[in-house]
């Protein structure tokens, strides 16, 4: 699925930032809130729906809603594109498939390299000890 297609779904809250600005801060609702129901969309398939709430638990709320942030620019459009650049980032990673692992051996060289150094701090460290003369 492109993620641009869940756009629609989206809805966008705007509320005061924080941090330094001066009087600016205290006057304007600059910090764009993107919000997203995962689990009531009717653009995801029940698998689709699956793998967002696996990947992007961790941004999820109880009700299955995805919340995302961003208050660093000045202006209200700006923190909006940026939140929603975000969140388009996020769901095409969540849909990228995770490259399989294949195992490999160290090469002949590593493992025999790796022996030399060993014995190399095996022979610092007994020249460490007390000489029994």
């Amino acid at each position: 699925m492109d993620s641009r297609q869940l756009l629609p779904e989206v809805r966008y809250q705007f509320a005061r930032s924080g941090g330094a600005g001066g009087q600016h801060v205290n006057k304007v609702a600059t910090k764009a809130e993107l919000r997203f129901d995962v689990r009531n969309s009717a653009l995801l398939t029940d698998e689709e729906k699956g793998i967002l709430e696996a990947k992007l638990a961790a941004k999820l709320t109880t009700e299955g809603e995805l919340v995302l942030t961003h208050q660093t620019e000045r202006t209200q459009l700006a923190n909006k594109e940026k939140v929603t650049a975000k969140f388009l980032r996020l769901v095409q990673k969540a849909f990228t498939p995770a490259k399989t692992r294949r195992a490999t051996k160290p090469s002949k060289a590593a493992v025999a390299e790796r022996i030399t150094e060993k014995k190399r701090k095996g022979d610092v460290k007994a020249n460490r000890r007390k000489v029994d003369y």
